[in-house]
């Protein structure tokens, strides 16, 4: 039996509808972006993620929602870590082109860890 790749677990912070595309999805990948999207931000604290569930998300859709998954390493040894703003804001860059690829590096399914606002039908 050879080993597992090895991984790195991110975060990801979620409006409500994209939540309902991950699901649509089987839990398994993030939706395309939209025209004025032109960067996938995935993060490196469940922390982070939740402040921008919380104070991004729910005042602009009503909810937020925080994901965790766990992606290859060995993807995004190709792209560098970003400081957006502080230390403690720490995310991944992905050019939107780059997200097919990006979606087919996650190991597993996609989870849901944490929600904020009107979130009890939409959770589950």
């Amino acid at each position: 039996m050879s080993e597992a790749a090895p991984t790195t677990t991110l975060w990801r912070p979620v409006g409500p509808k994209e939540l309902e595309l991950i699901k649509a999805s089987g839990m398994r990948e993030f939706p395309p972006r939209l025209p004025d999207q032109p960067i996938f931000y995935p993060v490196l604290t469940e922390a982070y993620a939740a402040q921008i569930a919380r104070d991004w998300n729910v005042p602009a859709s009503g909810s937020g929602f925080v994901t965790r998954f766990e992606i290859l390493k060995s993807f995004l040894d190709s792209y560098r870590v970003e400081h957006a703003g502080s230390r403690a804001h720490l995310e991944y860059w992905i050019p939107a082109e780059d997200l097919p690829r990006f979606n087919k590096a996650i190991v597993g399914t996609i989870e849901v860890t944490a929600a904020f606002g009107e979130t009890a039908e939409t959770a589950g």
